[in-house]
């Protein structure tokens, strides 16, 4: 059985102890009042937290693990804090956690590949509107292959990325 140790000033425990003598003593009355709170309906706090609020942990680690997280941190470029915090991030939503560098570079990606669709879309009207010879067609046709597989290749090296960055994240312990 659990045990409860608590101060109460004199003159609480004066009255607490009269309350408790017409109820079996103080343990007694005490388990009593405790039971009938925990089997009473909580009220439902009106504004559920949103997690927009951020709260502070505080880990001891020995010297040498601390050598290796700094070690860590640094080779991926973050401090110990942003470093254990994408850790964390990346267990509890198993989503990729970018640093500023890669975030940079898959923005950079997005842009080649939006300038790569503006030109098969431009080589897909093209075909549709006009009537081309037969090696003007071929031309126009192997440029949009060469465009097929360097859209097809930057989506590989993407689907690679992402599925690194998770792997780093998530490692067993």
């Amino acid at each position: 059985m659990d045990r409860l140790t608590l101060r109460l000033s004199p003159d609480l425990a004066r009255r607490f102890d009269a309350a408790a003598a017409g109820h079996g003593g103080r343990s007694r009355f005490l388990r009593s009042l405790m039971e009938g709170v925990a089997q009473a309906h909580l009220p439902v706090p009106e504004n559920p937290p949103t997690g927009g609020k951020s709260s502070k942990l505080t880990l001891r680690l020995s010297e040498l693990d601390v050598a290796l997280l700094e070690t860590e941190a640094a080779s991926a470029g973050l401090s110990r804090t942003q470093w254990s915090v994408a850790l964390i991030r990346g267990r509890l939503h198993n989503r990729p956690q970018f640093t500023r560098p890669e975030a940079l570079a898959f923005i950079e990606v997005q842009r080649e590949l939006r300038r790569i669709g503006v030109n098969v879309n431009q080589i897909a009207r093209a075909l549709n509107t006009a009537v081309m010879e037969g090696t003007v067609l071929d031309l126009e046709t192997a440029q949009l292959a060469a465009f097929s597989d360097e859209v097809r290749a930057h989506i590989a090296g993407l689907h690679d990325a992402f599925n690194g960055n998770l792997a780093y994240w998530s490692a067993e312990l």
